[in-house]
């Protein structure tokens, strides 16, 4: 009978071993989403596999963090955005800018995950007398419109507010942002656009691109570097706690710097600095 009870004792015990090492090797799916275009951002490539700088980041984040598992789904814009907003998403990246307006709507964590360089795109015949924003005010200050909703137009305004003796003029457009800013600058009915420096380059420069053809007729003239940030539901705020502990470490061996030069062939987190 002893040896019966000290059985089942046992068994018990082992069985409770095997709950509690369940319990705490159990592992919560997140669904993390980002822009299926965005290149080299975020986007899908020509195998059907999330791609991109801020993806790669995120597939490091989800290493260092083994209670999580991370389920990546590229989406658009507006998925991404009212889905992390009504908790479809935990969180999603695509190359956002902290504004007034999305730290009201979503948690944003302490550290961002990368950087894009934001500038103006002038007319090359105009290069040696515009070299920044002060020379651009001096010279007429006359910008494409941005959209109020755009994070651009929160950056000229400011930019503005810092340097009341050299203003630009800034105008709310109508849309988001102006897809004809490289035609209106170039035929003189603007004399800037404010661009991202990688847009400028897949638009202008690059072979084939669509405005190729004003490669020699547009300049771009960086600003400054922007810093990029995942958004999360605001249930979220442990998953982004536990998203800052992880990026931290990733900066601090390196492989932010590693990651950002093997997708724009620069360091790009360098301009956080």
């Amino acid at each position: 009978m002893k040896k019966i009870i000290i059985g089942i004792t046992l068994i018990a015990l082992a069985l409770t071993s095997v709950s509690a090492k369940e319990k705490k090797t159990k592992v919560q799916k997140i669904r993390v989403a980002h822009t299926n275009y965005y290149v080299p951002y975020d986007f899908v490539n020509d195998k059907g596999e999330s791609d991109g700088f801020e993806v790669a980041v995120i597939k490091e984040v989800d290493k260092l963090l083994p209670e999580y598992e991370f389920e990546l789904y590229p989406t658009s814009d507006d998925d991404l955005l009212i889905g992390v907003l009504q908790g479809k998403y935990a969180f999603g990246t695509k190359g956002i800018w902290i504004t007034e307006e999305r730290k009201q709507k979503y948690v944003f964590p302490k550290n961002p995950i990368g950087a894009s360089i934001i500038g103006i795109v002038i007319r090359t015949e105009t290069a040696d007398q515009i070299t920044d924003l002060p020379s651009f005010a001096k010279y007429s200050g006359k910008l494409v419109p941005i959209g109020a909703a755009n994070a651009q137009y929160t950056v000229i305004d400011e930019y503005n507010k810092a340097n009341p003796n050299a203003q630009v003029k800034l105008i709310a457009g109508d849309q988001f942002g102006a897809s004809d800013g490289y035609i209106w600058v170039n035929e003189g009915r603007y004399d800037a656009y404010v661009d991202i420096k990688l847009s400028f380059q897949n638009n202008v420069l690059k072979e084939g691109a669509a405005y190729s053809s004003y490669k020699d007729k547009l300049t771009y003239i960086p600003y400054k570097g922007i810093p990029t940030w995942p958004i999360f539901n605001k249930k979220q705020q442990q998953l982004a706690d536990a998203y800052d502990r992880a990026i931290e470490k990733l900066i601090a061996d390196g492989t932010v710097s590693r990651l950002a030069i093997q997708y724009f062939g620069e360091d790009i987190s360098a301009l956080l600095k």
